[in-house]
């Protein structure tokens, strides 16, 4: 007699989306309710002093134009670094993609001294940029190199597995049937890289939104020059204003909260346009 149901390897539906609920409160929800909730007892004109004066706007500014600079060059050297680390074999290839995986492992603090060290006007690659007026570390430039530094793992390592599984004999039948390698690339491999590219691009994004560690050491931290929202509301904790940083973060939460919703939905459109067609 067949069973009328399918077995499952993990308990009940019920219970195991308790248990997910449970675990997503605890470590996800609370924290952001209590954020609200210390925004909640300022008042609207504190809140709009501490969350829309010329510095906060500044840092907003930096922060996410940088990050998403730096998540869409991430996207396009990601996708080349996936391509080349499955479509070719090569001598130190394993160790090629064993050092996509350093930002994961390296605190962010080493990274941030490390890059201001090799990117100082004394510095091993600063040197070299010295004489040509270019300047890399305190600056926006420095900041910009921090976030993409820490977000290429990110692109990488989503892009990788769709490339693995890409059929090599459908762009054998592209080009038999006269298409150029653009044309193939455009028509055949892009489309079906495409929601895996930009879940790439949207977790490289918010990671670097929520960037310390890397930027505090190769920025100068000028306010509206060179600071960002993470080190702007660590100036306010240190300076016991509370309010004023959980003001900020609510903001950012807001504002990324919407910006990941949006790049989502056009993930999920894309994908779907790709199964239908």
């Amino acid at each position: 007699m067949l069973l009328s149901r399918q077995r499952r390897v993990l308990p009940g539906f019920r219970l195991t989306l308790g248990f997910s609920l449970f675990y997503l409160g605890l470590i996800v929800l609370i924290p952001l309710v209590a954020v609200f909730a210390k925004t909640g007892a300022l008042t609207w004109e504190r809140f709009w002093h501490a969350a829309a004066s010329p510095v906060a706007l500044g840092a907003y500014r930096l922060s996410f134009g940088v990050s998403f600079l730096a998540a869409l060059v991430n996207a396009v050297f990601g996708l080349l670094v996936a391509w080349v680390l499955v479509r070719y074999r090569f001598w130190g290839r394993r160790l090629m993609d064993a050092l996509v995986d350093l930002p994961f492992a390296l605190p962010t603090a080493v990274a941030g001294v490390t890059l201001a060290a090799l990117y100082a006007p004394n510095g091993w690659i600063g040197e070299w940029l010295a004489p040509y007026g270019l300047k890399i570390s305190y600056t926006r430039l420095g900041v910009f190199v921090a976030l993409t530094f820490i977000g290429l793992p990110f692109v990488v390592r989503t892009v990788q597995p769709v490339i693995e599984a890409l059929d090599l004999e459908v762009e054998e039948a592209a080009a038999t049937l006269g298409a150029n390698r653009f044309q193939t690339f455009r028509r055949v491999i892009l489309p079906a890289l495409f929601p895996a590219l930009l879940t790439g691009f949207a977790l490289a994004f918010a990671r670097a939104l929520g960037e310390y560690g890397s930027v505090v050491f190769i920025s100068s931290n000028l306010p509206l020059r060179t600071q960002i929202v993470p080190v702007l509301i660590m100036s306010k904790l240190e300076q016991f204003d509370y309010a004023g940083a959980a003001a900020l973060a609510a903001v950012m939460l807001v504002v990324s909260f919407l910006l990941l919703l949006a790049i989502n939905g056009l993930q999920w459109r894309t994908a779907r346009h790709h199964q239908q067609t």
